[in-house]
Protein backbone atom coordinates (compact mmCIF):
# COMPACT_ATOMS: atom_id res chain seq x y z
CA UNK A 1 0.00 0.00 0.00
CA UNK A 2 1.53 3.39 -1.00
CA UNK A 3 1.87 5.98 1.95
CA UNK A 4 -0.75 9.17 1.42
CA UNK A 5 1.14 12.27 0.56
CA UNK A 6 0.93 14.71 2.89
CA UNK A 7 -0.69 18.36 1.45
CA UNK A 8 2.06 21.10 2.47
CA UNK A 9 0.09 23.28 4.65
CA UNK A 10 -0.88 20.32 6.32
CA UNK A 11 2.95 19.57 7.03
CA UNK A 12 3.80 23.27 7.65
CA UNK A 13 1.10 23.38 10.56
CA UNK A 14 2.26 20.31 11.86
CA UNK A 15 6.14 21.30 12.08
CA UNK A 16 5.50 24.60 13.83
CA UNK A 17 2.93 23.02 15.77
CA UNK A 18 5.50 20.48 17.04
CA UNK A 19 7.94 23.23 18.33
CA UNK A 20 5.09 25.47 20.23
CA UNK A 21 5.98 25.94 23.57
CA UNK A 22 10.07 24.55 22.88
CA UNK A 23 11.69 28.30 22.55
CA UNK A 24 14.12 29.39 25.15
CA UNK A 25 14.96 32.75 26.68
CA UNK A 26 17.96 34.09 26.94
CA UNK A 27 19.07 38.12 27.89
CA UNK A 28 21.90 39.31 25.20
CA UNK A 29 23.67 42.89 24.31
CA UNK A 30 21.75 45.00 21.91
CA UNK A 31 24.77 44.95 19.70
CA UNK A 32 24.36 40.99 19.30
CA UNK A 33 20.47 41.61 18.23
CA UNK A 34 21.15 41.50 14.41
CA UNK A 35 18.49 38.43 12.96
CA UNK A 36 17.43 37.60 17.07
CA UNK A 37 14.02 37.21 17.64
CA UNK A 38 12.35 39.34 20.40
CA UNK A 39 10.02 37.75 23.22
CA UNK A 40 8.58 40.60 24.94
CA UNK A 41 6.92 43.90 23.43
CA UNK A 42 9.74 46.99 23.51
CA UNK A 43 8.39 49.92 25.12
CA UNK A 44 9.63 53.03 24.24
CA UNK A 45 11.46 54.49 27.41
CA UNK A 46 11.47 58.30 26.79
CA UNK A 47 11.01 60.67 23.62
CA UNK A 48 12.66 60.91 20.49
CA UNK A 49 14.25 63.65 20.30
CA UNK A 50 13.81 64.15 24.10
CA UNK A 51 13.56 67.79 23.52
CA UNK A 52 12.90 70.18 20.75
CA UNK A 53 16.26 70.55 18.22
CA UNK A 54 17.12 72.38 15.46
CA UNK A 55 16.93 70.84 11.78
CA UNK A 56 19.40 73.53 10.22
CA UNK A 57 22.61 75.43 11.16
CA UNK A 58 21.16 78.41 11.87
CA UNK A 59 19.75 81.35 14.08
CA UNK A 60 17.02 80.42 16.59
CA UNK A 61 14.79 83.13 17.49
CA UNK A 62 10.81 84.24 18.30
CA UNK A 63 9.12 84.32 15.16
CA UNK A 64 7.16 87.47 16.37
CA UNK A 65 10.95 89.37 16.81
CA UNK A 66 11.00 89.67 13.05
CA UNK A 67 10.81 92.41 11.35
CA UNK A 68 11.85 93.72 7.93
CA UNK A 69 15.32 94.68 8.22
CA UNK A 70 15.99 94.28 12.08
CA UNK A 71 19.44 94.18 13.21
CA UNK A 72 19.73 91.32 15.24
CA UNK A 73 22.19 91.06 18.19
CA UNK A 74 23.43 87.27 19.03
CA UNK A 75 22.89 86.30 22.65
CA UNK A 76 24.41 82.50 22.71
CA UNK A 77 25.69 79.95 20.50
CA UNK A 78 24.71 76.63 20.68
CA UNK A 79 26.33 73.42 19.32
CA UNK A 80 25.04 70.22 19.45
CA UNK A 81 25.04 68.79 22.68
CA UNK A 82 25.09 71.81 24.88
CA UNK A 83 22.20 72.55 27.54
CA UNK A 84 20.93 76.02 26.35
CA UNK A 85 19.77 78.54 29.08
CA UNK A 86 16.06 81.02 27.62
CA UNK A 87 16.88 82.95 24.99
CA UNK A 88 17.41 86.50 25.73
CA UNK A 89 14.18 88.73 24.71
CA UNK A 90 14.74 90.18 21.38
CA UNK A 91 18.06 87.97 20.02
CA UNK A 92 19.14 85.62 18.15
CA UNK A 93 21.06 82.50 19.48
CA UNK A 94 23.42 80.99 16.58
CA UNK A 95 22.63 77.32 16.23
CA UNK A 96 23.90 74.26 15.26
CA UNK A 97 21.87 70.70 13.59
CA UNK A 98 20.74 68.84 16.68
CA UNK A 99 21.48 71.44 19.51
CA UNK A 100 18.48 71.75 21.55
CA UNK A 101 16.08 75.02 21.00
CA UNK A 102 16.27 77.62 23.74
CA UNK A 103 13.19 78.00 25.71
CA UNK A 104 11.79 81.73 24.50
CA UNK A 105 12.49 80.36 21.09
CA UNK A 106 10.53 79.02 18.10
CA UNK A 107 11.63 79.23 14.93
CA UNK A 108 15.28 78.44 13.43
CA UNK A 109 16.22 80.53 10.22
CA UNK A 110 18.81 78.94 8.30
CA UNK A 111 21.98 80.68 7.70
CA UNK A 112 21.47 81.01 4.36
CA UNK A 113 18.90 83.40 4.40
CA UNK A 114 20.72 85.90 7.07
CA UNK A 115 23.20 88.58 6.66
CA UNK A 116 25.93 88.48 9.50
CA UNK A 117 27.82 91.16 9.59
CA UNK A 118 30.28 92.64 12.45
CA UNK A 119 26.59 94.83 13.52
CA UNK A 120 24.31 91.73 14.09
CA UNK A 121 21.98 89.32 11.92
CA UNK A 122 19.65 90.37 9.25
CA UNK A 123 17.17 88.01 8.63
CA UNK A 124 16.25 88.33 5.01
CA UNK A 125 13.28 85.32 4.57
CA UNK A 126 11.26 85.14 7.22
CA UNK A 127 10.35 81.92 9.15
CA UNK A 128 7.04 80.93 11.01
CA UNK A 129 6.51 79.55 14.28
CA UNK A 130 7.86 75.68 14.66
CA UNK A 131 10.30 75.94 11.27
CA UNK A 132 13.06 74.27 10.55
CA UNK A 133 12.63 72.51 14.17
CA UNK A 134 12.48 68.98 14.90
CA UNK A 135 9.83 68.47 18.22
CA UNK A 136 10.21 66.31 20.95
CA UNK A 137 8.92 62.97 20.56
CA UNK A 138 8.60 63.68 16.66
CA UNK A 139 10.69 60.59 15.98
CA UNK A 140 9.31 58.25 19.22
CA UNK A 141 7.15 58.89 21.66
CA UNK A 142 7.57 57.92 25.12
CA UNK A 143 5.15 54.75 26.32
CA UNK A 144 4.65 53.58 22.76
CA UNK A 145 5.60 49.94 21.56
CA UNK A 146 8.59 49.90 19.19
CA UNK A 147 8.24 46.18 18.47
CA UNK A 148 6.09 43.18 19.31
CA UNK A 149 6.87 39.97 20.63
CA UNK A 150 8.17 37.77 17.80
CA UNK A 151 9.45 40.53 15.74
CA UNK A 152 12.89 39.31 14.36
CA UNK A 153 15.02 42.82 14.53
CA UNK A 154 17.27 43.92 11.44
CA UNK A 155 20.20 46.14 11.65
CA UNK A 156 17.74 49.37 11.45
CA UNK A 157 15.78 47.82 14.45
CA UNK A 158 18.87 47.72 16.20
CA UNK A 159 19.33 51.43 15.66
CA UNK A 160 15.81 52.02 16.94
CA UNK A 161 16.20 50.71 20.18
CA UNK A 162 19.61 52.61 20.71
CA UNK A 163 18.08 55.72 20.42
CA UNK A 164 15.39 54.94 23.33
CA UNK A 165 18.25 53.85 25.44
CA UNK A 166 17.80 49.96 25.07
CA UNK A 167 21.18 48.05 26.27
CA UNK A 168 19.96 44.43 26.30
CA UNK A 169 17.27 42.38 25.06
CA UNK A 170 15.76 39.01 25.86
CA UNK A 171 15.36 36.96 22.70
CA UNK A 172 14.95 33.17 21.71
CA UNK A 173 17.56 31.38 21.78
CA UNK A 174 19.23 29.82 18.42
CA UNK A 175 19.15 26.32 17.98
CA UNK A 176 22.29 24.56 17.56
CA UNK A 177 21.90 22.60 14.29
CA UNK A 178 23.57 19.05 13.23
CA UNK A 179 23.97 18.75 9.25
CA UNK A 180 25.19 15.68 7.49
CA UNK A 181 24.62 14.41 4.15
CA UNK A 182 24.28 10.78 3.01
CA UNK A 183 25.36 8.79 -0.51
CA UNK A 184 28.40 6.88 -1.23
CA UNK A 185 28.37 8.83 -4.21
CA UNK A 186 29.20 12.38 -2.75
CA UNK A 187 32.45 13.41 -2.95
CA UNK A 188 34.19 17.13 -1.59
CA UNK A 189 35.24 19.72 -3.72
CA UNK A 190 39.01 19.85 -3.57
CA UNK A 191 39.07 16.05 -4.19
CA UNK A 192 39.52 14.43 -7.18
CA UNK A 193 36.25 12.32 -8.90
CA UNK A 194 36.12 8.65 -8.58
CA UNK A 195 34.46 7.02 -11.34
CA UNK A 196 30.61 7.30 -10.32
CA UNK A 197 30.93 10.32 -7.90
CA UNK A 198 29.53 13.83 -7.73
CA UNK A 199 30.37 16.93 -5.70
CA UNK A 200 28.05 17.45 -2.73
CA UNK A 201 26.62 20.68 -3.05
CA UNK A 202 23.74 20.43 -0.66
CA UNK A 203 25.89 20.70 2.09
CA UNK A 204 27.18 24.13 1.21
CA UNK A 205 23.98 25.24 0.19
CA UNK A 206 22.24 24.12 3.75
CA UNK A 207 24.96 25.27 5.76
CA UNK A 208 25.06 29.04 3.99
CA UNK A 209 21.43 28.72 4.47
CA UNK A 210 21.41 28.12 8.56
CA UNK A 211 24.26 30.86 8.51
CA UNK A 212 21.99 33.38 7.41
CA UNK A 213 19.61 32.64 10.38
CA UNK A 214 22.48 33.20 12.72
CA UNK A 215 22.53 29.62 13.33
CA UNK A 216 25.63 27.27 14.93
CA UNK A 217 25.92 24.48 12.53
CA UNK A 218 27.47 21.28 13.12
CA UNK A 219 28.91 19.91 9.94
CA UNK A 220 29.47 16.02 10.81
CA UNK A 221 29.94 15.94 6.69
CA UNK A 222 29.19 12.45 4.47
CA UNK A 223 28.03 9.08 5.82
CA UNK A 224 28.24 6.08 4.39
CA UNK A 225 24.69 4.17 2.61
CA UNK A 226 24.44 1.70 5.55
CA UNK A 227 22.43 1.41 8.58
CA UNK A 228 24.93 1.49 11.08
CA UNK A 229 26.67 4.15 9.66
CA UNK A 230 23.57 6.35 9.49
CA UNK A 231 22.62 5.26 13.14
CA UNK A 232 25.74 5.78 14.59
CA UNK A 233 25.80 9.68 12.86
CA UNK A 234 22.20 10.03 14.31
CA UNK A 235 22.89 9.43 17.90
CA UNK A 236 26.29 11.33 17.60
CA UNK A 237 23.80 14.77 16.16
CA UNK A 238 21.20 14.23 19.02
CA UNK A 239 23.71 14.25 21.91
CA UNK A 240 24.81 18.04 20.36
CA UNK A 241 22.43 19.28 18.47
CA UNK A 242 18.74 20.72 19.54
CA UNK A 243 17.95 19.98 15.61
CA UNK A 244 18.91 17.31 12.95
CA UNK A 245 19.07 17.89 9.15
CA UNK A 246 20.16 15.65 6.82
CA UNK A 247 20.54 15.41 2.81
CA UNK A 248 19.79 12.01 1.47
CA UNK A 249 18.81 8.78 1.90
CA UNK A 250 15.00 9.48 3.11
CA UNK A 251 13.75 7.75 -0.12
CA UNK A 252 12.38 4.06 -0.02
CA UNK A 253 15.13 2.66 -1.66
CA UNK A 254 17.66 -0.29 -0.71
CA UNK A 255 20.74 2.23 0.31
CA UNK A 256 18.18 4.86 1.64
CA UNK A 257 18.53 4.54 5.78
CA UNK A 258 17.50 7.68 7.17
CA UNK A 259 13.81 6.83 7.60
CA UNK A 260 14.17 3.14 9.02
CA UNK A 261 17.16 4.33 11.24
CA UNK A 262 15.46 7.31 12.54
CA UNK A 263 12.43 4.65 13.30
CA UNK A 264 14.20 2.42 14.79
CA UNK A 265 16.14 4.95 17.25
CA UNK A 266 13.02 7.86 17.50
CA UNK A 267 9.92 8.68 15.90
CA UNK A 268 9.16 9.61 12.48
CA UNK A 269 5.74 12.09 11.93
CA UNK A 270 5.92 12.59 8.31
CA UNK A 271 6.94 10.92 5.24
CA UNK A 272 6.10 12.06 1.92
CA UNK A 273 4.30 15.21 0.49
CA UNK A 274 2.19 16.02 -2.10
CA UNK A 275 5.39 18.53 -3.33
CA UNK A 276 6.78 18.93 -6.03
CA UNK A 277 10.26 19.02 -5.99
CA UNK A 278 10.50 17.12 -3.06
CA UNK A 279 8.27 14.28 -2.40
CA UNK A 280 11.18 12.25 -0.33
CA UNK A 281 10.93 14.53 3.28
CA UNK A 282 11.35 13.12 6.90
CA UNK A 283 10.62 14.76 9.78
CA UNK A 284 10.33 13.50 13.49
CA UNK A 285 12.35 13.20 16.47
CA UNK A 286 15.11 11.70 18.01
CA UNK A 287 15.37 12.10 22.56
CA UNK A 288 14.95 15.76 22.52
CA UNK A 289 16.28 16.80 19.26
CA UNK A 290 14.01 17.46 15.90
CA UNK A 291 14.92 15.94 12.91
CA UNK A 292 14.27 17.27 9.10
CA UNK A 293 15.30 14.66 5.94
CA UNK A 294 15.99 16.52 2.81
CA UNK A 295 15.76 14.33 -0.41
CA UNK A 296 19.17 14.52 -2.00
CA UNK A 297 18.52 16.08 -5.15
CA UNK A 298 19.78 19.47 -4.70
CA UNK A 299 16.61 21.76 -5.81
CA UNK A 300 14.27 19.05 -3.74
CA UNK A 301 16.88 19.73 -0.66
CA UNK A 302 16.60 23.81 -1.26
CA UNK A 303 12.96 23.41 -2.01
CA UNK A 304 11.75 21.61 0.93
CA UNK A 305 14.22 23.45 3.06
CA UNK A 306 13.05 27.29 1.89
CA UNK A 307 9.54 26.10 2.44
CA UNK A 308 9.65 23.78 5.68
CA UNK A 309 12.77 23.70 7.35
CA UNK A 310 13.36 27.50 7.88
CA UNK A 311 9.66 28.80 8.65
CA UNK A 312 9.86 25.73 11.56
CA UNK A 313 13.42 26.76 12.63
CA UNK A 314 12.36 30.99 12.88
CA UNK A 315 9.36 29.70 14.49
CA UNK A 316 11.77 27.76 17.19
CA UNK A 317 13.28 30.93 17.83
CA UNK A 318 10.41 32.82 18.85
CA UNK A 319 9.54 34.46 14.92
CA UNK A 320 5.83 35.22 14.96
CA UNK A 321 5.75 35.61 10.67
CA UNK A 322 8.39 32.97 9.58
CA UNK A 323 7.06 32.11 6.03
CA UNK A 324 8.31 33.98 2.68
CA UNK A 325 5.99 36.75 1.76
CA UNK A 326 3.68 35.79 -0.68
CA UNK A 327 2.72 37.77 -3.65
CA UNK A 328 0.35 37.36 -7.05
CA UNK A 329 1.64 37.79 -10.36
CA UNK A 330 1.05 36.88 -13.82
CA UNK A 331 2.02 33.90 -15.27
CA UNK A 332 3.75 34.08 -18.56
CA UNK A 333 3.25 30.74 -19.82
CA UNK A 334 0.67 28.25 -20.33
CA UNK A 335 0.93 24.51 -18.92
CA UNK A 336 -1.04 20.98 -18.59
CA UNK A 337 -2.80 20.60 -15.42
CA UNK A 338 -0.78 19.83 -12.86
CA UNK A 339 -0.61 16.39 -10.90
CA UNK A 340 -1.41 15.49 -7.51
CA UNK A 341 1.52 17.29 -5.63
CA UNK A 342 1.75 21.06 -5.39
CA UNK A 343 4.60 22.31 -7.74
CA UNK A 344 7.23 24.98 -6.90
CA UNK A 345 8.28 26.53 -10.18
CA UNK A 346 11.33 28.19 -10.76
CA UNK A 347 11.34 31.44 -12.54
CA UNK A 348 12.10 34.28 -13.42
CA UNK A 349 10.47 37.59 -13.38
CA UNK A 350 10.47 39.60 -16.37
CA UNK A 351 8.07 42.24 -18.52
CA UNK A 352 5.43 41.26 -21.13
CA UNK A 353 4.92 43.23 -24.06
CA UNK A 354 2.73 46.13 -22.83
CA UNK A 355 5.80 46.64 -20.16
CA UNK A 356 3.79 44.41 -17.12
CA UNK A 357 5.42 41.67 -14.78
CA UNK A 358 5.43 38.14 -15.91
CA UNK A 359 6.54 34.92 -14.26
CA UNK A 360 8.53 32.74 -16.96
CA UNK A 361 9.77 29.57 -15.88
CA UNK A 362 13.08 28.25 -16.48
CA UNK A 363 13.69 25.76 -19.04
CA UNK A 364 15.03 22.84 -17.38
CA UNK A 365 12.63 22.52 -13.84
CA UNK A 366 14.44 18.81 -13.45
CA UNK A 367 15.03 18.33 -9.65
CA UNK A 368 18.76 17.93 -9.74
CA UNK A 369 19.40 21.38 -12.15
CA UNK A 370 20.76 23.50 -9.62
CA UNK A 371 21.75 26.12 -11.99
CA UNK A 372 18.31 26.76 -12.56
CA UNK A 373 17.93 28.10 -8.61
CA UNK A 374 20.73 30.64 -8.80
CA UNK A 375 18.98 31.86 -12.27
CA UNK A 376 15.83 31.94 -10.95
CA UNK A 377 14.05 35.31 -8.92
CA UNK A 378 11.82 33.09 -7.12
CA UNK A 379 9.19 30.25 -7.05
CA UNK A 380 6.00 30.12 -8.72
CA UNK A 381 3.42 27.97 -6.81
CA UNK A 382 0.96 25.98 -9.05
CA UNK A 383 -1.64 24.17 -6.58
CA UNK A 384 -2.75 20.58 -7.57
CA UNK A 385 -4.36 19.69 -10.52
CA UNK A 386 -4.44 23.13 -11.97
CA UNK A 387 -3.45 24.25 -15.28
CA UNK A 388 -1.65 27.62 -15.98
CA UNK A 389 -2.84 29.90 -18.42
CA UNK A 390 -0.63 32.96 -19.71
CA UNK A 391 -1.83 36.09 -17.21
CA UNK A 392 -3.16 33.97 -14.74
CA UNK A 393 -2.68 35.04 -11.35
CA UNK A 394 -0.26 32.82 -9.54
CA UNK A 395 1.15 32.87 -5.95
CA UNK A 396 4.93 34.13 -6.06
CA UNK A 397 8.02 33.44 -3.55
CA UNK A 398 10.81 35.74 -3.99
CA UNK A 399 14.19 34.50 -3.54
CA UNK A 400 15.33 37.96 -2.49
CA UNK A 401 18.50 38.30 -0.60
CA UNK A 402 17.53 34.19 0.77
CA UNK A 403 19.59 32.94 -2.04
Amino acid sequence: MKAELMPIGQALEHLLARVAGRVQAETISLAAGDGRVLLDDVIAACDVPPCANSAMDGYALNSNDQQPGRQFDVSARLPAGSAPATLAPGTLARIFTGAPLPAGADAVVMQENCEVSSAGVVITQAVTAGENIRKQGADIQAGSVLFKAGHRLRPVDLGLLAATGVATIRVGKQPVVALFSTGNELSEPGQTLAPGQIYNSNAFVIKAMLRRLGLQVINLGTVADTRAATEQTLLSACAQADCIISTGGVSAGEEDHVRAALQHLGELDIWKLALKPGKPFAFGRLNNSLFFGLPGNPVSAFVTFLILVRPTLLRLMGASACTLNEIKLPAGFDAPASGVRQEYIRVKLTTDKAGLPALVPLRDQSSGVLSSVAQADGLAIVPPHTAVSSGQLLRFLSFGDIV
